[in-house]
């Protein structure tokens, strides 16, 4: 399929949907908030913001990145942890609502798939890229293919035990990689340095206006970019639980590069040196083998509706799953 095409980043608080040309540039774009305990208005959400582009251009396809367990049918999303989404059957309700074919993907997925096309993995074939937020999302790439399992669900690695039995995570399980590799631990683990020990983490306060339960992933970010030794503690942490991870990642799928992207790579060098470092650290076999890169994304806030724009016009509905190049 060649033409405009729409990708829409459908996330628990809001609806970005944005017209993409071929080369993964991004012409236009609209933003919606997300009705999340609506079903309904969610989908209406989504058709509403794809007719507003339409006004202005002529595409030939959409792409939904959605935050949850989409079927190997590209079609349904199964289960959508800050939606109303069960079962549901997206692809078939918004092409009767659209009169445009549809491709539906998961979010994480579309944001590895735009990495490897046109940001910081496209001279890769085979990639993991990790996404940094909230909680921990990712997206493989293995001879350039996107790889989504037998049932469409891969690559769901921030529900990786690290800790049996460890901290309880809001997908039911205990010990998983987000609880404290995300943003959330982060955030949580500056909280606490302030509330123990306030003298250490002087700076967050007084950017939080002297309360710990008000300092945010972003004061952490500056803070920590400005040589602040508490921020610095902080993502010391939240770095060595990354880069323990990115090497369990390797001893499976042994790509020759890991993406960093999300809300938390906007720390730049202070976060990919410290994951960079307990990766290599960490690695099964160091010093006798080929070492991944470890690089932080390039597309930003636009990696979502690129690469479900690009899923779109590259996706066949007739393929199996990873057969997208």
């Amino acid at each position: 399929m060649s033409g405009l095409t729409v990708g829409v980043d459908v996330g628990g608080t809001k609806i970005a949907a944005g017209v993409v040309d071929e080369d993964g540039k991004l012409i236009a774009s609209t933003r919606r908030e997300t009705p999340a305990t609506d079903t309904h208005m969610v989908l209406e959400a989504i058709a509403d913001g794809v007719r507003e582009l339409r006004t202005g251009h002529e595409v030939v396809g959409v792409g939904i990145g959605a935050a949850g367990f989409v079927d190997a049918a590209r079609a349904k999303v199964m289960f959508a942890p800050n939606l109303a989404w069960r079962d549901e059957d997206l692809r078939g309700e918004l092409s009767m609502a659209l009169d445009l074919p549809v491709v539906v993907e998961n979010d994480a997925n579309s944001v590895a798939w735009a990495e490897s096309r046109f940001g910081a993995g496209r001279d890769h074939d085979d990639l993991v890229a990790i996404t940094i937020g909230t909680g921990v999302g990712g997206g493989i790439v293995t001879n350039g293919r996107l790889l989504r399992g037998g049932f469409g669900v891969a690559a769901e690695i921030g529900h990786i035990t690290m800790v049996p039995y460890g901290r309880r995570c809001g997908c039911g399980l205990q010990g998983c990689w987000e609880q404290y590799g995300s943003g959330r631990a982060l955030v949580g683990e500056a909280r606490e340095i302030a509330r123990h020990s306030p003298a250490f983490a002087a700076g967050l306060l007084a950017a939080a206006g002297g309360d710990p339960e008000a300092i945010t992933g972003e004061m952490v970010t500056a803070a920590a970019q400005q040589g602040d030794v508490g921020a610095l503690h902080c993502f010391d942490e939240i770095g060595r639980w990354i880069g323990l991870g990115l090497a369990q990642l390797a001893a499976v799928l042994d790509p020759t590069l890991f993406v960093i992207g999300g809300g938390v790579s906007a720390a730049g060098e202070v976060l990919r040196g410290r994951v960079e470092e307990t990766f290599r650290a960490n690695l099964t076999g160091r010093g006798h083998r080929p070492v991944a890169e470890v690089r932080l994304a390039e597309l930003g806030w636009e990696s979502g509706m690129v690469g479900a724009a690009d899923l779109a016009r590259t996706s066949d509905d007739s393929a199996v799953p990873g057969s997208d190049r």
